[in-house]
């Protein structure tokens, strides 16, 4: 029997925000968190809509996450994100004391693993969930922004 809510499910849910990122003209990152099986927040890049560099996807999610439970710890619950977080996202990720986080595609230049950004202890990373989509996603907004330029 095929569990309904599984990493490919959410992810895809995630692959979403990215693609209303993709539709804003911003690179094409989105993200959601759930507990219990529950979305309880999304999040997709808008640093150039509010014009910040701190606006990504994760650090949306964080903050409508705890805005959803009323506390800043997100004990319990599970990132998916369809890029691997940056050092910026996993040292808010790692203060926000996340259980999990899944991402798609992997970051080898700023990503949180190849430079080894420390997450909290009890935090559990770990990445290529419908990595194709997302890699795919992003490749092409920017092939798209190089041939506007």
């Amino acid at each position: 029997m095929i569990e309904p809510f599984d990493d490919t499910y959410f992810m895809k849910r995630a692959l979403q925000e990215a693609e209303l990122a993709y539709e804003k003209g911003e690179i094409p990152v989105g993200a959601v968190i759930v507990i219990d099986n529950k979305i309880i927040a999304r999040g997709h890049n808008l640093t150039e809509t509010l014009t910040d560099v701190t606006a990504h996807a994760e650090m949306q999610a964080i903050t409508a996450a705890s805005n959803f439970l009323g506390g800043k710890y997100l004990l319990n619950c599970t990132l998916y994100v369809t890029l691997e977080p940056c050092q910026m996202c996993a040292g808010a990720l790692y203060w926000s004391q996340i259980s999990n986080i899944v991402y798609g595609a992997r970051d080898v230049e700023r990503g949180c693993v190849n430079l080894k950004t420390k997450l909290h202890p009890k935090t559990i990373i770990r990445g290529g969930v419908l990595e194709d989509e997302a890699s795919v996603l992003l490749k092409r907004f920017f092939i798209e922004k190089r041939n506007l330029n």
